[in-house]
């Protein structure tokens, strides 16, 4: 059996909230590592709000595609399936990079197998009087060894934070130290994953 809690923190309380159901189902950027090997590194600056990138065409959008589902597909093969040449298909790559249109080439692995097979999506308030430090705090977030991704969102919540960790007593501890025991929080909302269903495509 699976533990799905939904954990809800209030700052100002006089103890936080826990809640328990029990159910029977199971990159900021810079997340993975750069397959060098079969194309070059993304970037490391990205484009600023004024700048626009050019259209890409109906060749890009074909590479795109595939390496959205084979990122480590040699270029070669990677031409042959877009049906153009290899040195063509090479500098279109390689532009869609420098563009900032392909913002890295990355492994998808699988956190059980490292020993953190559960995941949770944290909702976070930050206080009133903290929104001046709202970048700080994410980016402080974003390099903790159980954070995969930080999304800034619009809403009740200023963010959702995705982390995987080995166990309930883990996941607790981090929204008890990281989130809840920081000035900056108002309140915090934690969301266990059951199940992830996605098929990677452009």
């Amino acid at each position: 059996m699976v533990t799905l809690f939904d954990i809800r923190y209030v700052k100002g309380a006089v103890s936080p909230v826990f809640q328990f159901v029990t159910d029977g189902a199971a990159y900021l950027p810079g997340r993975g590592h750069s397959m060098s090997e079969y194309s070059e590194d993304a970037p490391s600056e990205n484009l600023g709000p004024n700048d626009v990138r050019p259209p890409i065409d109906e060749t890009d959008r074909r590479i795109l595609e595939v390496l959205a589902v084979q990122a480590r597909i040699p270029n070669k093969a990677l031409a042959e399936r877009v049906g153009i040449a290899p040195s063509t298909c090479l500098g279109r790559v390689r532009e869609l990079v420098a563009k900032g249109v392909i913002r890295g080439f990355y492994a998808d692995i699988d956190p059980e197998a490292i020993g953190r097979p559960l995941q949770a999506i944290i909702a976070v308030r930050l206080q009133v009087d903290a929104r001046n430090v709202m970048r700080s705090f994410a980016k402080r977030l974003a390099v903790m060894a159980e954070v995969r991704n930080v999304f800034f969102v619009a809403g009740e919540h200023d963010f959702f934070v995705h982390v995987v960790v080995h166990d309930t007593s883990d996941l607790r501890r981090f929204v008890v130290v990281n989130l809840s025991g920081s000035p900056e929080v108002a309140s915090t909302e934690t969301n266990v994953i059951l199940e992830h269903l996605h098929e990677q495509r452009l």
